[in-house]
């Protein structure tokens, strides 16, 4: 992005004391009315390069200097340069994000499995017999292990089918909202929404303030996320690409209503990545970020044989001060291994969290 060139101005206020006969007070005075306005003058510039001054700041602030910083700040100059090499036209700028791990927390679970296992409790408490399902039993209880036995996780879809579906949008739609106001972190005490990670709000913003559409492609259900991810990340809910299952239309007597279902249910998770971006954005990305296996056929897709300058990142959790770290034995979902792996030759960037964020979140120091 070129710098806005300042029209030159001509000064309104000249003073020859070589010729001009000009009393001491005649001097004072006519420095006065300069200054008014060479001020009045600067308060015009000021006003009028706005870009200027925020394309000087450091659009990076919560990143420390670094290979991967250095990587971010050079991809988005290289794409952005008309008549360069790399320049990529403006609607080809797509950006895709992972969510959890990537754009916040997923330990000690999930977020969206926090907001099932609470509903779960809540769903128990007004229905006892619900208690006496072996699946919600093992899921009061933590023991996660039981719900994912079998090739298709048939417990864990027994939960998730109790608590996000056979309702319509609108009624998930505003549990969703309820439980993000009142629900608090195990760890860090704050609402859910509060914890986004700051260094990737800032690579959020910076894309878009150079002509990137951004959007989110996470295996969390793609209506959870579409409650909050404007609100949170700037991201309208038409641009998050997740997990669904089919909605179903009926006409009841107050009105049209979409009924959430399990059937058919598409898992956007590793190869269902690519194949969400294909479906739902209908562009190949030019920058895609992740932080596990999960997002391993998401990066792949966005840098192998891109005709465009791509970008892959790789957040790799490293601090289990400030948060957590894993990546071959997490305790929740995010494991990391292949990517990883994979990293070197694929040319991806990898973000240690604990040698590249100077913070975590917003509220951090």
């Amino acid at each position: 992005m070129s710098a806005t060139r300042l029209p030159r101005m001509a000064s309104t206020c000249r003073f020859r004391p070589e010729t001009d006969a000009v009393t001491t007070a005649g001097w004072a005075g006519g420095l006065r009315r300069r200054g008014l306005i060479v001020g009045a003058m600067t308060a015009a510039a000021a006003s009028a390069i706005p870009a200027v001054r925020a394309q000087s700041a450091d659009p990076l602030p919560s990143w420390n200097e670094g290979h991967a910083k250095r990587a971010i700040l050079d991809f988005v100059a290289q794409v952005t340069k008309e008549g360069s090499p790399g320049f990529v036209p403006m609607p080809e700028r797509v950006g895709v994000f992972d969510n959890d791990g990537t754009l916040w927390p997923e330990n000690p679970v999930p977020f969206q499995l926090a907001y099932a296992l609470d509903t779960l409790k809540e769903m128990a408490e007004a229905e006892p017999e619900l208690g006496k399902d072996p699946m919600v039993r093992a899921a009061l209880k933590g023991d996660f292990a039981t719900l994912l036995v079998g090739p298709h996780h048939a417990g864990l879809l027994r939960i998730v089918a109790l608590t996000h579906a056979g309702m319509t949008t609108d009624e998930f739609s505003n549990r969703v909202a309820k439980w993000l106001a009142t629900a608090r972190h195990p760890r860090f005490g704050k609402p859910y929404d509060e914890l986004t990670y700051q260094p990737m709000q800032e690579v959020l913003r910076y894309l878009r303030a150079n002509g990137f559409k951004t959007f989110i492609v996470s295996g969390g259900g793609a209506d959870f996320m579409r409650v909050w991810s404007e609100r949170v990340y700037g991201i309208p809910p038409e641009q998050v690409v997740g997990s669904a299952g089919r909605t179903k239309y009926a006409l009841r007597p107050d009105g049209p209503v979409l009924v959430k279902t399990l059937d058919f249910l598409f898992v956007d998770d590793k190869a269902g990545k690519p194949v969400g971006i294909h479906e739902f954005i209908g562009r190949r990305p030019v920058a895609a970020f992740g932080n596990s296996d999960g997002d391993k056929e998401m990066l792949e897709y966005t840098t192998i044989g891109n005709p465009h300058p791509s970008l892959g990142l790789i957040v790799h959790h490293t601090d289990a001060a400030r948060e957590y770290a894993y990546d071959a034995a997490p305790k929740s979902s995010g494991k990391l291994v292949q990517a990883l792996a994979d990293a070197p030759r694929r040319g991806w960037v990898v973000a240690d969290v604990k040698q590249d964020w100077k913070r975590i979140f917003a509220s951090d120091p």
